[in-house]
């Protein structure tokens, strides 16, 4: 099992619409290196949503729930599906994220334009702690 990390402006689709529909294909992943990352993706991996914009935050997590595939809406893109998991219990911000040595080389801090990255084992547990959780987050 994988952990990656997607990023949502939550003007346009956020965690709580997720949460709401239940399931949604993530698609709009235009960057060559993030679509290797969304291609990489298996069915039962999970995942941190971080929330664009003015909140800049890790504020939730979920679930890969299908394979990917190609969006026959766009071509030379790809879609996956995702699922909500829960709410973490205090999002954890980016300058948390940047201002703690243990991430300096993770793909948040070094490459913030990507949209889907890979997250560590090690870095999944890390942040779970800085949101107060446990282990994952649940509804």
């Amino acid at each position: 099992m994988n952990h990656w990390l997607v990023k949502s402006d939550p003007d346009d689709y956020s965690a709580r619409d997720l949460e709401r529909d239940g399931r949604a294909a993530w698609d709009g992943v235009h960057n060559p290196v993030a679509l290797r990352h969304l291609r990489s993706m298996t069915p039962g991996d999970l995942l941190l949503i971080y929330h664009t914009g003015k909140e800049k935050a890790v504020v939730a997590t979920g679930c890969v729930a299908s394979t990917p595939r190609d969006d026959p809406n766009d071509a030379g893109s790809a879609i996956v599906d995702l699922t909500f998991s829960g709410w973490l219990k205090r999002p954890v911000t980016l300058a948390e994220v940047k201002s703690d040595p243990f991430f300096a080389d993770f793909a948040l801090v070094r490459q913030a334009r990507l949209s889907v990255m890979p997250v560590t084992a090690a870095q999944w547990q890390r942040l779970l702690a800085m949101a107060g959780e446990a282990g994952p987050a649940r509804k």
